[in-house]
């Protein structure tokens, strides 16, 4: 043990850079760089030499998103599908120094994600150009290092527009790694682990271990493998000896039996964590640390989705990779909050639309118990943009498949891989072959779970698409539920999974899922509001613009408002309603439908749902009619109003566990009830508000990280004298801090509301607003205060710690 300390200090020596938390996946010699970039906005090739003069560029640390600090814009060439936010060319740079001397050592530099077109260069080398925006890649530097000081820079070119459906960011946003090793290292990705065997009383964990040697001799190695439970226990470990020619790469395999494993489910996420170690003469140049977990997975069209023996219906959401008003930075906090959102409103599962996502995210459904379909593209050669991933995918699809399945076979959440989203040359021959090929690649580098892709088509003649879909384990569906039953006639042996469907069609949705085996699932579009792709989802009044948001800009509108979680992480109705459906954990819900003509005559769109809130706010609407929507799984509820019983109305499935009580609106106090054996439950309140006279601060945890990347998410809400909440507040607020933070963002879930979200002020749009506070590297007392006219101000502190 003393030997491995000494090895690993040494290796920290070897390279000089702010401090930083290690990733518990990767090597013990890979070390964040995310610390002390330079960057500028523009093009300048010259920024690729060594000596170029930077001294006036502006200092940041990773990640960064430079498109969210931007301006919104009609005239922004991202247009509407990415938010009316700018674009363009900007160059990274970095100083490293190399203390030691590193003839004998190997170095590599990993990006987790850089959009897009990134060139890399080391000491005036460039590396290569990596075009696709979403995938993770790596490149050895070791000829081009020397000891001393080294620079380190990056183009990033998202200047061609449009490339993508929806808001992508700009930049090098997720995290970059250097990694430093012995000429015998494990390879980069090469840790593969499956359990080919798992069940409550034995489980085998199969290891194959892709080990480099980039020494000129043959070398031999002990492979030594422990295995420690969610105590830190150590339940299993095995060695294995092999020897390894010069120059080359070699898969050492080995079994381990673990008996009475835990079992990795959405209810009991528990993972394990294998330590894998090099030995060679006695010594340990390396350890690699990896999580897994132990489970079985099965799909049947006779039995379904079963997990460990058990059928599971897979209540999904579809989200986008960006962070709402952070951009696409990828915080490793702001992603573990996003799966944190997907759980908290009852989902068990989530799709990765239509891109490979951050190591972090898949992390969070590791540890949160969250199922994944992890995606590849959006389309393939066809286009659906002018630049989009059709001008690559030739030369391209084959490395950036293989990115996505080595990166993240580990992760227990990962159920499914999906090929694609709606490619627009489905009807072609051409594309039932390039299906059998990315089908083929991924089940070589993993043919432990079953494959799909996304079907969207509204052609007369649906059977026309059965040889696409016979490429394929499981069958995608987009909004198209409405063909399973025939099609299940049809083609008995086909599993139907809807991977994309209307939010007003839950209840429809959730009654194919529940009822047939052989629909696994549902995924609804979208789980969370997202940027870009402007207007989907809205309701709109007559004197706008009409319309979807395919057929016109509908600017100032800047995102999706079909989710069921709002860019606040507020919860819409709708997802209560869902979480109801496929859940017993919550029974009762209660909110009001805004009257037609209240703010103008409503008109729905196809991803919208009739605007609904938590208000019993209605002024002018007094003696007027207004439904009251109760969404429940008991059999009975009553609706009270101002303390008198309005009604009694069954919520059974044949009512869709809905009822509606139309009463005119007067004010006061709005009480649901369930009724069980004659005896009210679980009362839901919903009260009328004065004035806003007050600001109340929620934070999600109030002890930071001090490494410069941690965040809070504060809640804001405007309240009255007695604490209730004004859901028609929409005052200015002022956000100011202290200590050792910073306001990362602000934001509203109004996405009209063009005010930037990096910045200071904001309105609050029904009531509420939220900020985002991230730690500096230095620990300290954050103190946040949040002001309006009129209002009492809110405060809240935090530590950095």
């Amino acid at each position: 043990m003393l030997k491995i300390k000494c090895l690993l200090l040494v290796l920290l020596a070897i390279v000089s850079m702010a401090p930083n938390a290690q990733s518990q996946d990767k090597s013990t010699s890979s070390q964040k760089f995310d610390y002390g970039w330079k960057f500028k906005l523009g093009d300048y090739p010259e920024a690729a030499k060594p000596d170029f003069n930077d001294s006036l560029w502006r200092r940041l640390d990773l990640p960064h998103d430079w498109s969210i600090e931007g301006n919104f814009d009609a005239k922004n060439p991202m247009g509407n599908d990415g938010g009316y936010l700018p674009a363009g060319i900007g160059w990274y740079r970095k100083t490293f120094e190399v203390k030691a001397d590193v003839q004998y050592k190997k170095m590599s530099l990993y990006f987790e994600g850089i959009y897009m077109n990134a060139e890399v260069f080391i000491n005036g080398t460039s590396l290569g150009i990596r075009p696709y925006g979403y995938s993770s890649f790596y490149y050895d530097i070791s000829p081009y290092i020397k000891k001393g000081q080294n620079i380190v820079a990056v183009k990033v070119d998202n200047s061609q527009q449009k490339n993508c459906r929806w808001y992508s960011g700009s930049g090098i946003y997720r995290h970059v790694w250097l990694t430093t090793t012995n000429p015998v290292h494990i390879q980069q990705w090469g840790v593969n682990i499956s359990t080919p065997e798992a069940n409550s009383k034995k489980a085998t964990v199969n290891l194959k271990v892709n080990v480099q040697n980039q020494s000129i001799i043959a070398q031999n190695i002990i492979l030594a493998v422990n295995i420690y439970d969610k105590r830190n226990k150590r339940v299993g470990n095995g060695e294995v000896s092999a020897t390894l020619n010069a120059n080359s790469v070699k898969e050492v395999t080995r079994d381990i039996i673990l008996k009475s494993p835990f079992l990795w489910s959405p209810h009991h996420p528990d993972r394990y964590r294998a330590e894998i170690k090099i030995i060679q003469k006695n010594t340990v140049p390396e350890t690699y640390t990896t999580r897994f977990g132990i489970r079985k997975i099965e799909y049947s069209a006779e039995k379904g989705f079963v997990l460990n023996n058990t059928p599971i219906k897979l209540n999904g959401g579809c989200v986008h990779h960006d962070n709402g008003p952070l951009g696409a930075a990828a915080y490793d906090r702001a992603e573990y909050k996003k799966a944190e959102l997907l759980k908290g409103a009852g989902f068990n599962a989530v799709r990765t639309s239509h891109n490979p996502p951050s190591e972090a995210f898949l992390d969070a459904c590791d540890s949160l118990g969250l199922l994944v379909i992890d995606e590849t593209f959006d389309g393939w050669r066809e286009r659906k943009n002018t630049y989009d991933y059709s001008l690559y995918f030739d030369k391209w699809w084959k490395k950036d498949t293989e990115a996505m399945v080595l990166r993240d076979r580990n992760h227990p959440s990962i159920v499914i891989w999906s090929i694609g989203n709606e490619i627009i040359e489905r009807k072609t021959l051409e594309a039932v072959q390039t299906a059998h090929k990315l089908v083929t690649q991924v089940h070589k580098l993993d043919p432990s779970r079953p494959v799909t892709s996304a079907m969207a088509s509204w052609d007369k003649n649906w059977e026309i698409f059965d040889p696409l879909f016979a490429m394929h384990d499981i069958g995608g569906y987009n909004y198209l539920m409405q063909h399973a039953e025939a099609d299940h006639e049809r083609v008995p042996s086909r599993i139907i999974l809807q991977t994309e469907s209307y939010p007003r069609d839950a209840f429809s949705n959730w009654k194919a899922v529940n009822d047939h085996a052989y629909v696994v699932g549902d995924f609804v579009w979208t789980a969370i509001d997202y940027l870009g792709e402007s207007g989907i989802g809205r309701n709109y009044y007559t004197g706008d613009l009409p319309g979807e948001h395919w057929e016109r800009d509908l600017f100032p509108w800047h995102g999706a408002y079909c989710g069921d979680i709002d860019l606040t992480g507020w919860r819409k109705p709708i997802s209560h309603y869902r979480e109801i459906l496929y859940s017993e954990r919550q029974n009762l819900y209660m909110a009001v439908k805004e009257p037609n003509k209240y703010y103008g005559e409503i008109h729905e769109t196809l991803w919208s749902v009739w605007p609904t809130w938590e208000s019993w706010n209605w002024p002018g609407h007094e003696g007027k009619n207004i439904d009251v929507e109760i969404y429940s799984k008991y059999p009975l509820v009553r609706l009270y109003h101002n303390g008198k019983l309005i009604g009694e109305k069954a919520t059974t499935r044949n009512e869709e566990f809905k009822a509606v009580f139309t009463i005119p609106y007067e004010p006061g106090e709005l009480k649901a009830v369930a009724v069980v054996n004659n005896k009210e439950v679980n009362p839901v309140i919903l009260k009328t508000a004065g004035e806003a006279s007050q600001i109340k601060l929620s934070a999600d945890r109030t002890v930071l990280k001090p490494d410069g990347q941690d965040l809070c998410y504060i809640s804001v809400e405007l309240m009255d004298g007695q604490g209730n909440l004004q859901p028609n507040a929409e005052d200015q607020l002022t956000f100011s801090i202290k200590g050792s933070g910073t306001i990362t963002a602000v934001a509203n879930a109004n996405l009209k509301d063009i005010s930037p979200y990096i910045g200071h002020q904001k309105n609050a749009w029904k009531g509420r607003a939220m900020v985002v506070v991230k730690s500096s590297s230095q620990g300290g007392n954050i103190e946040l205060s949040v002001t309006g006219a009129g209002l009492k101000p809110g405060k809240v502190n935090l530590t950095s710690k």
